[in-house]
């Protein structure tokens, strides 16, 4: 499922955030838009993605819509007070996608071994469809170790923050990981700014090989 309001034909890098734990307070199912919380570094966060021309992506599992602990006209209501407050500190989101899905609670439609339920591809595949991702350029940013596997295996870089779940998988779990994050943040704004000066780093480095190439 997917809410986006954008449109350029320029690729441009996506910053792709999970919602819950990176962007807003932890707070299990939200069945109520008044539980949405942000992080206070959140609004920052979106907004340097906006002002630095990185695409500002959620793509999140809300499989409380399979539980049936809410619907997807509530996952939509939380999602316009999500943009509601950070449009209140000047932010923006280019687009919302999210899966409603779980393999094996609920019942049908949503009772489903969806392509969309990360740490499948779907959502950030069909971003790539929908708006001008330039996924060779683009990260992955979430607080579970889960999010990193879901971004490298789409190629992305991937940076994992200290918020939400974040701390108590690093401090406790981190000698089980298969995967590694790209980067270690203390919250969004912290993974946004290394986002930039990675960027800028990546872009120096390809125009000095670039310019080798030429001699």
């Amino acid at each position: 499922m997917a809410e986006n309001s954008f449109n350029s034909d320029a690729l441009k890098p996506a910053v792709f955030m999970d919602r819950d734990g990176t962007m807003t307070v932890e707070g299990g199912y939200i069945n109520h838009p008044s539980r949405l919380k942000l992080i206070s570094t959140t609004a920052d966060a979106v907004r340097l993605c906006n002002e630095n021309d990185l695409l500002a992506i959620v793509a999140t599992n809300q499989a409380g819509v399979a539980r049936g602990y809410f619907t997807e006209d509530l996952v939509n209501v939380v999602h316009d007070r999500l943009r509601a407050m950070l449009a209140k500190k000047g932010a923006h989101l280019d687009a919302v996608y999210y899966c409603p899905h779980h393999p094996r609670e609920g019942k049908p439609p949503y009772q489903a071994d969806c392509d969309c339920r990360k740490p499948r591809p779907g959502m950030i595949e069909r971003a790539c469809r929908e708006l001008p991702v330039d996924k060779s350029r683009s990260y992955m940013v979430g607080d579970k170790i889960s999010d990193s596997e879901f971004g490298h295996r789409l190629g992305l870089r991937t940076v994992m923050v200290m918020t939400g779940y974040g701390r108590g998988e690093y401090e406790y779990q981190r000698q089980d990981w298969k995967d590694q994050p790209d980067f270690l943040a203390k919250n969004l704004k912290h993974a946004v700014e290394w986002i930039i000066e990675d960027l800028k780093a990546r872009t120096a480095a390809g125009e000095a090989t670039k310019a080798e190439a030429k001699q």
